[in-house]
């Protein structure tokens, strides 16, 4: 049984990755699952300097879910590169460093900044920020404005280069095109919907911010749909799937979509080797499907 794939140039053991933010840097969760069998540890998101994230209350658990505002709390470039960076390199896995910026001019440096450091697979760009030059709006949500915005980083980013995209926009095709024309490698579908829970007793919100990410089983059946519109209209375009995979038969859904890797994000927090488990659940698929290539999945759901 083959369970190898390429993704934009990267040789992965599984199409098993973690998503960003989930799995802190991964040495958190080194004592629960071999990191080795992982196709790709996502790290969280690093900015130029650090940040302390935004203030507590800042995750709260909903029907099939959560919401989190963490903020973005990270070490900075300098901080991941002493610090992280060398259990990282010495993990046995592929490494994909996410990032962001509030300008343009944050994004092109740190992007520069992480893809010069040895030991970086891949780097993962997080458009759901706000544009603080432009009035706040995400870069994410705009084809030109993120077009722009990936052309800037692609002149200086030489390693694979993938796009995070953002749900929260009006046309997922036109924003995955867009991140292609830019120059991108390959895709990431999809990142936290935008949402918000409210306490009746206390009559306030229950995240500090108000507004948070909505992500886990809920919003599942929004990010195949999505993933499958993006390889239906870019079919030579990898792309990784996230959102609420709890096992190995979800994954296969996100194959089929049309997804070459797969994320595993909020079942880590309730189950830390919760990756061990679906790899297990999905080789047994695999098995009783009598499939011996996993890459005879990627996009083959019939219509």
């Amino acid at each position: 049984m083959n369970l190898a794939v390429k993704f934009a140039g990267l040789d992965c053991v599984s199409p098993l990755w973690t998503a960003s933010g989930t799995f802190g840097y991964a040495q958190e969760f080194a004592p629960y699952l071999e990191l080795a069998t992982l196709g790709a540890v996502v790290t969280k998101g690093i900015s130029p300097k650090p940040r302390a994230g935004n203030p507590l209350p800042r995750i709260c658990e909903t029907a099939s879910g959560m919401i989190n505002s963490i903020g973005l709390e990270n070490v900075g470039v300098e901080g991941f590169a002493q610090k992280k960076l060398p259990f990282l390199k010495a993990s046995g896995t592929r490494v994909v460093v996410n990032f962001f910026g509030e300008t343009v001019d944050e994004y092109v440096a740190c992007g520069a900044a992480l893809d010069a450091l040895d030991g970086v697979d891949a780097l993962e760009m997080n458009v759901s920020c706000p544009n603080i030059k432009k009035g706040g709006v995400e870069f994410g949500t705009v084809p030109s404005v993120l077009k722009e915005l990936v052309i800037a980083c692609r002149a200086v980013v030489k390693k694979p280069l993938i796009i995070k995209l953002t749900p929260n926009c009006a046309d997922i095709v036109a924003i995955a095109r867009a991140s292609i024309e830019g120059g991108a490698d390959g895709l990431s579908i999809i990142n936290t919907l935008s949402a918000m829970a409210i306490d009746a007793r206390k009559r306030r919100p229950r995240i500090a911010t108000t507004f948070g990410g909505l992500s886990g089983p809920a919003i599942k059946p929004v990010a195949l749909r999505m993933c499958y519109q993006v390889h239906r209209a870019l079919p030579e375009v990898p792309l990784s799937g996230i959102g609420g995979v709890q096992s190995g038969e979800d994954v296969v859904e996100f194959l089929l979509a049309g997804a070459t890797t797969v994320q595993i994000g909020t079942q880590s927090f309730v189950e830390p080797n919760a990756a061990t488990r679906i790899l297990a659940e999905l080789k047994s698929f695999l098995d009783q499907e009598k499939v011996t290539d996993v890459n005879e999945l990627i996009g083959a759901l019939r219509s």
